[in-house]
């Protein structure tokens, strides 16, 4: 089979080839879903088993940008690498050079816009991957994003990417209900969606929360990252209401 290497050069129907077959590696990618609830956003990520000798914490596929922001990805883990420290020096350039913390959808369009970058570069190929982007915005509501290698940018209640995207989505579709979606309904949530694809359970489920709270006169963001002891009686949790 002959792949077209030009990135430039549009096919007869008016795509581009790279820009599909980076979007092919996003969709073989594993399963990475995000949460918008009330008050919180949360993201679920499935995981590679681990052998007994590697370094768990080395490998994260949910990582935090600053204080209010946090990215996950499917696709390509280098190419999430590289484009996760892009963002992450960006936030503290603006914040550097404006006295405040990157907006929510500044940050979101910006990954866009260095994705789409890569469709037109002469001697680069596009990111293959697609990124999901969640935080607070300057009033304190909880926003989600996702991108994707042709440099969309689009917002969203709740999303998923990766292999098993269709499955994810028709079920965050059925049992998404944003007026009683607390800390806890949302971690439910994403605990029952992705049991139906993720093999051994709480081993290979990673999730995290990011919460607002507000100390005095003073919002304070906390990102935390839920124990396999939490996610396991999440589990129990989600087996008992079926």
């Amino acid at each position: 089979m002959s792949y077209d290497t030009a990135i430039t050069v549009f096919g007869k129907i008016g795509n581009l080839f790279q820009v599909e077959y980076a979007m092919a590696a996003v969709n073989q990618g594993l399963c990475s879903i995000g949460i918008r609830g009330t008050d919180c956003i949360v993201m679920g990520v499935e995981k590679n088993p681990t052998t007994i000798l590697q370094e768990t914490r080395t490998i994260r596929k949910v990582q935090r940008l600053d204080d209010a922001t946090c990215i996950c990805y499917s696709g390509l883990t280098p190419d999430a690498r590289i484009l996760t420290n892009i963002a992450k020096v960006e936030c503290q350039s603006y914040s550097l050079n404006y006295d405040d913390r990157v907006p929510i959808n500044y940050i979101a369009r910006y990954i866009a816009s260095v994705q789409q970058k890569y469709t037109q570069k002469s001697g680069a190929r596009p990111f293959g991957i697609s990124t999901l982007v969640g935080g607070f915005d300057s009033k304190g509501q909880p926003r989600l994003f996702q991108t994707d290698p042709s440099g969309a940018c689009t917002e969203w209640k709740a999303v998923a990417l990766g292999k098993h995207r269709k499955t994810v989505m028709e079920n965050l579709e059925k049992n998404y209900q944003e007026e009683y979606l607390a800390e806890e309904k949302c971690l439910e949530l994403a605990c029952r969606v992705l049991l139906e694809v993720v093999q051994s359970g709480c081993k290979n489920i990673e999730l995290v929360v990011l919460k607002q709270k507000v100390e005095g006169d003073k919002k304070v963001y906390e990102y935390s990252m839920i124990s396999e002891e939490k996610t396991m009686a999440l589990i129990e949790a989600v087996d008992g209401k079926k």
